[in-house]
């Protein structure tokens, strides 16, 4: 069993980008937006501050209070898209409940839609032409699966979760690269059966899924959930310690796709259109 070291991979990705900006004639500028104080998300958002300092990214966060009205946050996008100066914008989600989170998205210029979230950068995805920008997860997770040259032409993938950030577009994105894909969720009937045909496992829902003896054996395994168990410790979808014996490879949490997320997302940052 290979673990597969998202950290690892994470610092030669910044290293990567690091050296692809000093090339650039432009010096790429990410506005991050953060409505509200939750703090998970400002937690988030910092990190994303340190990291693009890290590349030579210029990095400004824009924040704006809870009572901040829909209006007043398409404006400011809006604003930021026609500033030739800003080639990143990302808005922190969860947004406030009074706040359509679809309306603000639709908003942001598609060539600087760093998350890759726009109607335009996910339609180009699913017909096949190439996005301006990828969403970060499934790219991450692309970009370990190559590191460690899991073969996913032909492959049989199978994907837990049909969330628009994760499920879907790593759907796509695995078709692109000629894989046969499965998607699960709660309606999903012997879902067991299901992903016992995975030469590619992906778990993206959540909640402690996939147990012992679920897996097929010598296959890559892909654990995107992050959260605290009851003991308070950061944990995944997968059952790790039960699951691995089984599986050629799996990510760990953490270590995994999250660092993958991040490095992924800061080098979608140092594109400049």
């Amino acid at each position: 069993m290979i673990i597969l070291d998202g950290k690892a991979l994470s610092i030669k990705v910044l290293e990567d980008v690091k050296n692809r900006v000093l090339k650039l004639s432009k010096q790429p500028h990410l506005v991050v937006i953060l409505v509200g104080d939750d703090a998970a998300s400002r937690i988030y958002v910092n990190n994303k501050k340190k990291a693009a300092e890290k590349v030579g990214i210029k990095s400004t966060i824009i924040e704006l209070p809870e009572s901040t009205t829909e209006d007043k946050l398409l404006s400011v996008i809006n604003d930021l898209n026609a500033d030739n100066n800003v080639t990143g914008i990302l808005v922190q989600l969860p947004l406030p409940a009074h706040i359509d989170k679809n309306k603000v998205i639709e908003t942001i210029s598609p060539k600087k839609d760093v998350d890759g979230f726009t109607p335009e950068n996910v339609g180009r995805l699913a017909i096949g032409l190439e996005p301006y920008f990828y969403p970060a997860t499934p790219q991450g997770i692309i970009m370990l699966l190559d590191e460690y040259k899991i073969p996913i032409e032909g492959a049989d993938a199978v994907i837990l979760g049909r969330s628009n950030i994760v499920g879907k577009p790593m759907a796509q994105m695995l078709l692109k690269r000629n894989a046969t894909v499965t998607i699960c969720h709660s309606y999903t009937k012997e879902m067991e059966a299901k992903i016992k045909t995975a030469d590619i496992l992906i778990s993206a829902v959540g909640k402690k899924i996939v147990r012992c003896k679920m897996v097929r054996n010598n296959s890559c395994v892909v654990d995107v959930g992050i959260f605290r168990d009851a003991n308070g410790k950061l944990t995944g979808d997968v059952d790790f310690d039960f699951v691995s014996p089984s599986c050629g490879y799996i990510s760990p949490v953490p270590g995994g796709v999250g660092p993958m997320t991040i490095a992924s997302l800061m080098y979608n940052a140092s594109k400049v259109y």
